[in-house]
């Protein structure tokens, strides 16, 4: 396909569900999502087991969606790539649908095969859960279809694609969506034998970690959060790098199974009701998984199989003379990426985040805190000010708002409520249990925001003129105090850095018990 614009649509037509994203391309190879719809179309309703047609009622539903789509990727100006799976191409006329397609709403539909979808899926999680270095196993539970790929840094080394999706089983095993125990046993057994080939395979392969994506895994991690938070539902819904358990999938599972109609299954906290229907077709094919692969636990994927073809299109047209998408340290790309989407002194960021990470450095036998800690007080330090996108009133609580509602891919939930509070403590109120967003973090996280914000608070004061007065620091740690020793830039005044450090060092001597003495 050839792109006209910088704004590329991506469609993903499955089986279930119909996706769109619509990404803004960066000059660095890297994407911006500017907009996205879903759509629950059921695209195989009326078939059993194989899809063998797509019903006119169904293709109707299917092209009413997709005029919708090509609506608002015009109103973004982005060129269309639209891809089918499952439904589409084991359907017999799956040309007619594609005419018709094309005649009302002039998308071009590529058909792809189970290994390129597996491809495509693997580019999207890679893209949004830090595995590039590993040896993974990724799965995507579909619809129509489940794809399994073991791959490293980009590799794939062993790729299988299986004909057991939620919504083909539900119609298989489940007609009229209640189930019993007989019914149960009898889509265990069959998931089990369609599985457990792909599952040696794997296995004899090898894989360190493991993560999937797509409807099924998020509606268990949407329960599972929900189980986590006493029944109720969280406000927070990014799942990307949420990671869960085979207990915990296993209790979930219990409790779906046992719900034997879907408006007892409605009832179910965080389970979209739309997922009623075909969530115990669903959750068995996940729970048989887990069972043949000797899964502990696996990381869910907010990035999937359309934010590969979006990954793709870009790697084969390397638009504007691009690089391509970074894939390896997707941690620092989207740090980078949401720093420069907004206004403010970046600079001035970058600077009093060398400030943050020697401070750190220095105490690491006060603060006992790890590796991932400093990655936590660099990102908060380089995206601390970005409120000023906002306004420059209470501009650290508009940094906390804006990187709490960010996609930071590479990081999960927990991580990013640890950035975004240790930006917000940067100045004005320390941490108080008064402060609701703070009291729902875990006390652990509690604490690494208290001393990380501490630490920053520090940081950024000695840049509080943003002239770079303060050259350099040093800290040492004594029985009753830390000193710090600041490099001055020669016949420069740093009145205004003191005064502001003095104002801002409450909460480091307080949460570190030592009082804090400077020396020039």
């Amino acid at each position: 396909m050839k792109l006209n614009s910088n704004n590329l649509a991506a469609i993903d037509i499955g089986t279930n569900s119909f996706h769109l994203i619509v990404v803004k391309i960066k000059e660095d190879g890297n994407f911006e999502i500017i907009d996205r719809e879903k759509e629950v179309i059921r695209l195989s309703q009326g078939s059993t087991g194989d899809i063998k047609f797509i019903k006119p009622e169904a293709a109707v539903r299917a092209i009413a969606c997709l005029k919708r789509f090509k609506v608002i990727a015009d109103s973004h100006n982005a060129t269309i790539r639209a891809v089918a799976t499952s439904a589409v191409r084991e359907s017999h006329n799956k040309n007619d649908f594609i005419d018709q397609v094309y005649n009302q709403t002039g998308i071009e539909i590529e058909v792809i095969s189970g290994y390129e979808e597996a491809r495509l899926i693997y580019l999207g999680i890679l893209k949004a859960v830090p595995i590039y270095n590993k040896k993974a196993l990724v799965f995507d539970i579909g619809g129509g279809s489940t794809e399994f790929v073991v791959g490293s840094k980009g590799k794939m080394l062993q790729t299988v694609s299986l004909k057991i999706g939620a919504v083909r089983l539900a119609h298989k095993f489940f007609p009229d969506f209640e189930i019993t125990n007989a019914r149960i046993m009898e889509c265990r057994k069959w998931v089990e034998g369609e599985i457990f080939h792909a599952s040696e395979l794997m296995k004899k392969e090898g894989f360190n970690v493991c993560a999937g994506s797509s409807g099924t895994i998020m509606a268990a991690g949407l329960m599972i959060q929900a189980m986590r938070n006493g029944g109720s539902n969280s406000s927070q819904t990014i799942l990307n790098n949420f990671e869960f358990s085979k207990s915990e999938l296993k209790v979930i599972e219990k409790e779906i199974l046992k719900r034997k109609t879907i408006d007892k299954r409605k009832k179910i906290p965080g389970l979209d009701e739309k997922r009623a229907d075909i969530v115990p077709a669903g959750i068995i094919i996940l729970s048989t998984i887990f069972d043949l692969f000797g899964l502990e636990k696996m990381t869910i994927s907010g990035y999937a199989l359309r934010e590969g073809i979006v990954i793709d299109t870009l790697q084969k047209e390397h638009i504007n003379g691009s690089t391509k998408p970074n894939l390896i340290d997707i941690r620092k790309e989207s740090i980078k990426h949401l720093s420069e989407s907004c206004n403010y002194d970046r600079e001035h960021c970058k600077y009093i985040t060398g400030f943050a990470l020697k401070i750190f450095d220095d105490l690491k036998n006060l603060h006992q805190l790890g590796d991932e800690c400093r990655e936590y007080l660099e990102a908060a330090s380089i995206l601390h000010d970005i409120g000023y996108h906002i306004a420059h009133t209470n501009h650290h609580y508009h940094s906390y708002y804006i990187i709490r509602n960010s996609e930071l891919l590479g990081f999960n939930d927990n991580e990013i409520g640890i950035i975004a509070h240790t930006s917000r403590y940067h100045r004005k109120s320390h941490p108080k249990k008064n402060h609701d967003e703070f009291i729902e973090l875990p006390e652990r996280n509690q604490l690494i925001v208290k001393k990380l914000s501490a630490i920053l608070r520090v940081a950024d004061s000695l840049d509080r003129t943003h002239k770079r007065i303060v050259q350099s620091v040093e800290c040492r740690v004594k029985r009753s105090s830390v000193e710090l020793y600041l490099g001055i830039r020669k016949n420069s005044n740093p009145e205004i850095e003191l005064w502001s450090l003095e104002r801002r060092k409450g909460l480091f001597e307080e949460i570190f018990g030592r009082s804090l003495k400077v020396f020039i």
